[in-house]
């Protein structure tokens, strides 16, 4: 990883401390104004869709996904040309392989193309775009003034951060957001900008939005008696996140092996609208049914679906949401695997709200007579802690969006049950899963997130002679005169790598006159411990000059071509400064 060289001060009377409070104010206000644009766009696609269109509802929910879907991805194969999908886990790939850079293009992209998917009715949400959107920005600005790779990270965490509480309203949740998801070493000189960056992003939110939060609603006052209902649904969420992460993964893996982008297309946007046909829940990010739960609203199916006989029936109630829930991953999956650009995010919301009213209504019709409303937004918080593995993030955000502080402890209850769930069976999020079998994951452990952000094509050196199997003794003397390497490479003709010799120990027969045409450097060569590979992960470099003893040890390409050696003492130096770089306080 490089560092620019001005990262200690960056103006001739600004330091870069200085500077990185400016831009985090920059960044906030610009991924806050992203994220207004965003909703706005979102907003006005649907009503123009609305006003203009004369489709009854069963058109509409069959056609108008799959042409958002379209759109979205004629855009990103001929105009974007870039795969921009699951926002999250790629600013946590940009933080641990690429120096936080992301592409200048993601602070429009993203935004463009979940909008049309979104506006058209796909069934996704906004917030993993605008967390792209929002990182990216603080990226390329970071960038743009020279920081170091520390700071520039630190804004990319200020633009995410920015964009949650733009998007939501919600300062706190931004921070906590990035504390539990994106960053891997908050320090105090970064709470700062985070602070700053939240405040000013939900500054601009108020302006054009209004301070109303999104979802409003009355709630029923916590009892206690109450707990042991909670508990149970906090159990019941951390199995329906176990379902909503390990279906959704597993899909995608599926419908990624279909080649042919508009085969995918066709086979995603029928399945989605079929599914909206017989589920209009799930059209679009389905805030809209969310906010009629919160507020005890009876959701309108009759005459808008095929399944509205389930509603006729007290049990038919919750079947048909429980229906509605299960059936809303295949969607949101169906929606990005066919062009569609959105997140999980919203889609985990929804689940939570639907899921927590399904569990509140069974227990009603058993007799329990608990208050659905609290359920319903409980059940948001818990599904979020357990899909994506941050319950500060949960309990803070639905709190902050809808003003339920009053019910602190059954939100922080049931989040905390739904995660301990969820962690008895997996380890990562939806976010992160994927990332730790690739072995790219930053971690708050600064250990390993020195060594995944280490690479070893950065630390080979190419300075050592190279010989042949078929050179004698003379010419491995002339190599040691004219070098002060410790070993020397053998390859064969192809430039494979064949094995060493170590000065050392050779050097016995290096004042042997009479052996210098008659020894082969094959007659002296040695295997090596162990080979590395260019782009082997650092952990598994570090295991295997712990286990061979070796002080250096070669690497080579695929094609198993020789490419240099990687010295211990070079492996410690960078890890030092690596170290350094990311912990160090301004």
């Amino acid at each position: 990883m490089t560092t620019d060289p001005t990262h200690n001060r960056t103006g001739k009377h600004l330091s870069e401390r200085s500077l990185l409070l400016l831009l985090s104010l920059l960044v906030g206000l610009c991924s806050g104004l992203a994220a207004v644009l965003l909703t706005f766009c979102i907003d006005g696609i649907k009503r123009l869709l609305d006003n203009t269109l004369s489709f009854g509802y069963d058109i509409q929910y069959l056609l108008l996904p799959g042409v958002g879907m379209l759109l979205s991805l004629l855009l990103l194969r001929y105009v974007i040309k870039d795969n921009i999908g699951h926002g999250v886990t790629k600013v946590l790939l940009a933080m641990s392989r690429g120096e936080s850079k992301i592409k200048p293009h993601n602070m429009w992209s993203s935004m463009l193309t979940s909008a049309i998917t979104i506006g058209f009715g796909g069934s996704v949400g906004a917030e993993a775009p605008i967390v792209y959107t929002g990182a990216a920005m603080g990226s390329n600005i970071g960038r743009k003034f020279g920081l170091s790779y520390r700071n520039i990270t630190t804004l990319l965490g200020c633009g995410a951060a920015g964009a949650i509480a733009g998007i939501f309203k919600a300062p706190l949740a931004g921070v906590l957001f990035t504390m539990e998801i994106l960053l891997f070493n908050i320090s105090l000189s970064s709470m700062l900008p985070l602070l700053v960056s939240t405040i000013s992003a939900t500054v601009v939110a108020y302006i054009f939005r209004g301070q109303t939060p999104m979802f409003a609603c009355t709630l029923t006052p916590f009892t206690m008696g109450n707990i042991p209902f909670y508990i149970i649904m906090g159990g019941v969420m951390g199995l329906g996140s176990l379902y909503f992460t390990n279906f959704t993964l597993w899909l995608e893996d599926k419908l990624s092996r279909m080649r042919n982008a508009y085969t995918r297309w066709i086979l995603c946007a029928a399945a989605l609208g079929l599914m909206i046909f017989l589920f209009p829940q799930l059209y679009g990010e389905g805030y809209g049914v969310v906010s009629d739960l919160l507020n005890g609203r009876e959701i309108e199916t009759e005459g808008h679906s095929i399944l509205s006989f389930l509603t006729r029936s007290p049990w038919g109630i919750p079947l048909l949401f429980a229906l509605v829930f299960f059936v809303k991953v295949l969607a949101m999956t169906a929606t990005n695997s066919g062009g569609g650009n959105g997140g999980t995010f919203g889609p985990t919301l929804f689940c939570g709200a639907i899921a927590g009213f399904v569990v509140a209504r069974f227990f009603n019709l058993a007799g329990a007579g608990v208050p659905e409303q609290n359920f319903v937004l409980v059940g948001m918080a818990a599904m979020m802690a357990g899909v994506m593995q941050a319950p500060m993030t949960a309990i803070f955000l639905i709190a902050e969006i809808s003003g339920g502080y009053e019910l602190l402890i059954p939100l922080i209850l049931t989040s905390t049950v739904s995660y301990g769930t969820v962690r008895i069976f997996q380890k990562y999020s939806i976010y992160t899963k994927r990332i730790a079998q690739s072995g790219d994951l930053l971690t708050h452990d600064n250990d390993q997130a020195v060594l995944t952000l280490m690479h070893t094509s950065d630390l080979i050196r190419d300075k050592y002679p190279r010989l042949k199997m078929e050179h004698r003794l003379r010419d491995v003397v002339a190599a040691v005169k004219g070098s002060t390497a410790a070993v020397i490479a053998v390859v064969d003709n192809d430039g494979r790598f064949q094995g060493l010799i170590d000065i050392g120990n050779v050097r016995k027969y290096l004042l042997r006159t009479d052996l210098y045409d008659r020894m082969t450097v094959q007659n002296i060569m040695e295997t090596a411990p162990a080979l590395l590979r260019e782009n082997e992960k650092m952990d598994s470099v570090m295991r295997k000059f712990d286990t061979t003893g070796a002080w250096r040890l070669p690497v080579v390409d695929e094609d198993s071509k020789y490419l240099g050696f990687i010295s211990r003492s070079r492996l410690l130096t960078a890890y030092r400064r690596e170290l350094k770089e990311i912990s160090n306080e301004d």
